[in-house]
């Protein structure tokens, strides 16, 4: 391998004989002048006698050829790999044509890509073209991990990728960015694998029910194999963690009730008339409930005559609350508002919400377990407001009572915060429940050990601010041209690298961080925990036609020939054994039987019949 072409202290273009070039390979430019230089290849191309050297231009230009025939090649007869090199440091000069080239042995590229220890970082997976180092390669960072390549598993090969997650100390946050069937998910599964390793609390906001570490990968070896039941936790809100209505100021209410709707700036103002600091669920509802019924019977009159027929001492206390209610708040707060905050409320109280507190929460962050927290969507994002203003304010507290040197303040660990669909808790150009808070962490929470992990599609739809603070973005396959655009502007990903991003293979990513100082591409490892969702629709569909029609026959078997006139005894069968259906209903299930070539169907003079094939 030698440097032909003209050469710059950035770039310089290599030719080979031996072997096709790797994109993002690192080589090593032995220049006589100047220490050696590391380069990573950029653009690669191979051609042959059948191929003018000139077809694409650029990449070979007259200076180029010169340089080939001077250097002893055979232009146009044989095979020739070129490749353009962009050097990793600025040399002090422009490196010499005709300089020597060749692979580097991993000692010269450690500091390059091991940042830490294996144990003490996230081992996420293996930096693509780096094969050719496994042999010089340090025992201990061989055979680590698997890599799922072309639906089949391969051991790991080349340099792995350990992320040292100590330096979000430095450079906080993270950011995983990526198209649907990119391998973002799965991305995301591996990272929070390696953290529960590292016993670091985490909560993971799970707006798809999917983040259950409970099954291991049936495909690999028991080696590469982790057990993680007792490192994470699953709490389901309303019906495991919820909110203490004590608890709550009277904006954290506001924000819980735009779960069930918006609310207008009335309602807004029935709030603050309404709700007394330290009010319970009951105290509240109860205080809004007499006032509407007031507001329903309309004048001081009526309520005043209501007490007064009341043969019942607690009838007669009711309708003077109500009465006093009536006089203080009917003009403040309209009967509309007033039946609207009433039914957001009950609403979230029918889900749980108002049953449950977030005690379980803070005990597994205690413990150093991921915790993470499942519902819907518009659940999980003014429940997570609530949470994450607790939680980051506990860490807050604690940390300023230990820089004030106050004793015997509690302690609270520092942790991590992960979410999917991270441009629903923080969307650009308007307001969120989660928004204001999302980005207090996103500013302020490195100060006070709280990080955050945010994935999503859409990173152009992701609140800027929160997008800046993201000292650490993976970017899987991306189409989108406005997300693309967004992505390079926040990462130092080049242009040749982001025309790569629509082709990318599915868990393949680029990871662009500043505690790494470059952009590396990097295959994830396979995941050794899978998802509750592998199972493929169609395949657990025609498992479901399959099961029903086995049903059916196993309850019948010992019946045939079924003739027509009997098809009547059959459902009475089939009925006392749990399987409701009408006459066309059997037929059809009985005609597919036959399609599947487990029955025969025939006709006689007294209709058509069934009967069992091989009988």
């Amino acid at each position: 391998m030698q440097v032909v072409g003209i050469t710059t202290q950035q770039e310089v273009s290599v030719v080979t004989k031996e072997r096709p070039f790797k994109i993002n390979e690192i080589i090593v430019i032995e220049d006589d002048y100047q220490k050696n230089q590391l380069g990573e290849v950029f653009e690669t191309m191979s051609y042959n006698r059948y191929i003018p050297l000139n077809i694409n231009g650029g990449l070979i230009d007259s200076n180029v050829l010169n340089s080939l025939s001077q250097l002893g090649y055979k232009v146009g007869e044989e095979t020739m790999h070129l490749a353009k090199i962009r050097l990793l440091e600025e040399a002090e000069y422009p490196i010499c044509t005709g300089a020597k080239v060749r692979k580097p042995r991993f000692e010269e590229v450690k500091n390059l890509f091991i940042k830490c220890e294996k144990d003490a970082g996230l081992l996420l997976g293996e930096i693509k073209s780096t094969e050719d180092m496994e042999d010089s390669m340090e025992d201990d960072l061989k055979d680590t991990l698997c890599i799922y390549n072309k639906e089949s598993i391969t051991k790991q090969r080349g340099v792995p990728f350990i992320f040292d997650i100590k330096k979000m100390q430095q450079y906080p946050h993270i950011g995983i960015f990526g198209g649907s069937g990119s391998g973002k998910s799965f991305g995301s599964r591996v990272i929070l694998e390696e953290i529960m390793k590292l016993n670091i609390p985490t909560v993971v906001l799970d707006p798809h029910f999917e983040m259950d570490f409970s099954n291991k990968c049936p495909d690999l070896e028991e080696k590469y194999l982790t057990d993680f039941t007792n490192k994470f936790t699953i709490y389901q809100i309303g019906v495991d963690v919820g909110v203490k209505f004590e608890d709550l100021n009277k904006n954290e209410l506001k924000k819980l009730l735009t779960a069930s709707g918006n609310i207008t700036d009335s309602m807004s103002n029935v709030i603050d008339n309404i709700y007394k600091k330290r009010d319970t669920y009951m105290t509240f509802l109860k205080r809004l409930e007499y006032l509407a019924e007031g507001q329903r019977l309309g004048s001081e009159k009526k309520i005043y005559e209501k007490m007064n027929t009341s043969e019942e001492v607690y009838e007669k206390k009711k309708y003077s609350d109500i009465q006093k209610l009536f006089l203080e708040y009917n003009i403040k707060c309209p009967p509309a508002s007033v039946s609207g905050v009433i039914w957001r409320l009950t609403r979230l109280y029918n889900e749980g919400i108002f049953s449950k507190d977030i005690q379980p929460i803070e005990n597994s962050i205690k413990e150093g377990k991921l915790i993470v927290i499942q519902g819907d969507m518009r659940l999980i994002q003014v429940f997570s407001t609530y949470l994450l203003n607790k939680l980051y304010h506990k860490r807050r507290d604690y940390k300023d009572a230990k820089y004030k040197e106050v004793e015997n303040s509690e302690f609270f660990p520092p942790f991590i915060i992960v979410t999917d669909e991270a441009h629903n808790f923080a969307p650009k150009g308007y307001d969120s429940p989660s928004k204001s808070i999302i980005k207090e962490i996103a500013q302020e929470g490195r100060k006070y050990g709280v990080f955050l992990i945010l994935a999503t599609q859409r990173p152009t739809l992701l609140d800027e601010t929160v997008t800046a603070q993201l000292n650490t973005k993976f970017v899987f396959r991306t189409v989108r041209a406005s997300d693309i655009g967004t992505i390079k502007e926040e990462t130092d990903i080049n242009a040749d690298e982001a025309k790569r991003l629509p082709y990318l293979r599915s868990g393949d990513t680029f990871v662009s961080s500043a505690i790494i100082g470059r952009t590396i591409p990097v295959r994830i490892r396979m995941a050794k925990s899978t998802s509750p969702h592998t199972e493929n629709p169609f395949d657990e569909l025609n498992v479901f036609i399959e099961g029903s029609k086995n049903k059916i026959f196993d309850i019948i078997k010992t019946r045939f020939p079924i003739k027509e006139i009997e098809l009547d005894d059959i459902l009475i069968t089939l009925e006392r054994n749990d399987v409701n259906m009408n006459i066309k209903q059997l037929e059809s299930e009985l005609d597919r039987l036959v399609d599947d070539k487990k029955l025969t169907k025939g006709e006689n003079m007294w209709g058509y019949f069934y009967d069992i094939v091989d009988k």
